[in-house]
């Protein structure tokens, strides 16, 4: 029940693509790594944002509705901070969340065959 109150389609995709968009941060994956891991500091947003957007980009491909959750304004904050200090960031991040959209999508697809 609590999937359906934050997201319209109430099957959690919002939440479940930003979780495999951090998934592919792993080393054995995608091997991203922004430095601090902690709540507030700039790596911990650059991660955030790269996952809010891969998410985005996910659930764009999709054809589902990502819609806002009430935490999103103290992450958004956070992402503020990053995106004034640098106004590459934002294009720094659009590509990591969507090579992670890319890899994940490739993750999900059958093996092919070979005849």
């Amino acid at each position: 029940m609590r999937e359906k109150a934050r997201y319209g389609c109430g099957c959690g995709c919002g939440e479940r693509a930003t979780i495999w968009t951090h998934w592919t941060a792993h080393d054995s994956r995608l091997a991203r790594d922004f430095g601090t891991k902690r709540f507030g500091s700039e790596g911990y947003a650059v991660e955030e944002l790269v996952a809010e957007l891969g998410a985005a980009f996910l659930c764009a491909d999709l054809n589902l509705t990502l819609e806002p959750r009430e935490d999103h304004a103290a992450y958004i904050a956070n992402w503020l901070d990053v995106l004034t200090a640098d106004n590459r960031a934002i294009f720094a991040a659009a590509s990591h969340a969507q090579r992670a959209a890319d890899f994940i999508t490739a993750c999900s697809r059958p093996p092919s065959s070979s005849s």
